[in-house]
């Protein structure tokens, strides 16, 4: 198991940036696929981003690309999202996922999730 811990939500008007951090502590955080995922209330959870455990390989939602972008640093455990061009529609709280190895675009394939953080754009 890895226990993780988000950061860097925060209120921000249509257009600005924001950056996620993920903080990752127990197992060896190299050996874990990273996802991102978000939630608007009264929606589903759904898929964000991912990343490999090595950090070669990404996946965005349509919705994202071209305006987030994924990342690691293995040796300080923490995965970042960020966010540009931000839109109200990317309202939401954020969570940050681990799986062991592969990376999924699936919830449920995720063992390990943080507590979210609250991510509001204004219009």
């Amino acid at each position: 198991q890895v226990q993780l811990v988000e950061s860097g939500g925060g209120l921000v008007q249509a257009g600005g940036s924001l950056r996620l951090s993920c903080a990752a502590s127990g197992r060896t955080f190299s050996n874990y696929a990273m996802g991102w995922f978000r939630q608007a209330p009264g929606k589903e959870r759904e898929f964000v981003s991912s990343i490999s455990y090595g950090g070669g390989s990404t996946r965005y939602a349509d919705s994202v690309k071209g305006r987030f972008t994924i990342s690691r640093d293995n040796a300080k455990n923490t995965v970042y999202l960020q966010m540009n061009s931000l839109k109200p529609e990317d309202t939401a709280v954020y969570y940050c996922a681990a799986r062991k190895f592969m990376m999924s675009i699936w919830p449920r394939e995720y063992d390990n999730w943080g507590q979210g953080t609250q991510v509001t754009v204004s219009s």
